[in-house]
């Protein structure tokens, strides 16, 4: 399988996550605001982590999260991508995304999205993706349903509410 390293949208340029991004993970996981919708900052280890996993992740499914920069100042927007997940003991395949708040409320989470479904059912031949978000959270909701995906049911999820989502081809 040929790995997606690389790809852009209209306004985003994506990389597959490496090391090489670890201080900008540091930066966004320790920053309270955005760590408030994914269940709290993490730990530089966790971080480190979070990125061996998804390096790991690469190598045995052929996917998983890119870092997202703008196009025009480069900056680091987020991450997001595919990555497998167990849901109440079902291996499924999730949409995740996270992004700085800097650069919320300008449509790049649906922009992220639809450019890692379409990768993710045109290339890997994926036959439905699940999205989960906390039951707080209205704007990741609302992104949700921006890329089609259907609510499902509500699910504890790191001890947490989450509503779970569920999109088929």
């Amino acid at each position: 399988m040929q790995l997606i390293e690389t790809f852009t949208s209209d306004r985003l340029f994506a990389e597959r996550l490496q090391f090489k991004h670890l201080n900008e993970l540091y930066h966004m996981h320790q920053n309270q605001k955005v760590m408030a919708t994914l269940g709290g900052v993490r730990s530089d280890e966790a971080t480190r982590l979070l990125i061996f996993n998804n390096l790991h992740h690469w190598q045995r499914y052929g996917f998983g999260l890119w870092v997202f920069r703008d196009k025009v100042y480069h900056q680091f927007v987020g991450r997001a991508g595919l990555r497998n997940t167990d849901v109440e003991g079902i291996n499924e395949v999730e949409l995740a995304y996270a992004l700085m708040a800097k650069f919320w409320g300008k449509g790049l989470a649906t922009e992220m999205g639809e450019q890692i479904l379409k990768i993710g059912f045109e290339l890997l031949k994926l036959r439905e993706v699940v999205c989960f978000t906390l039951t707080t959270n209205q704007a990741s909701q609302r992104v949700i349903e921006k890329l089609g995906f259907k609510y499902e049911r509500e699910i504890i999820r790191a001890n947490l509410p989450h509503f779970f989502y569920r999109l088929t081809v």
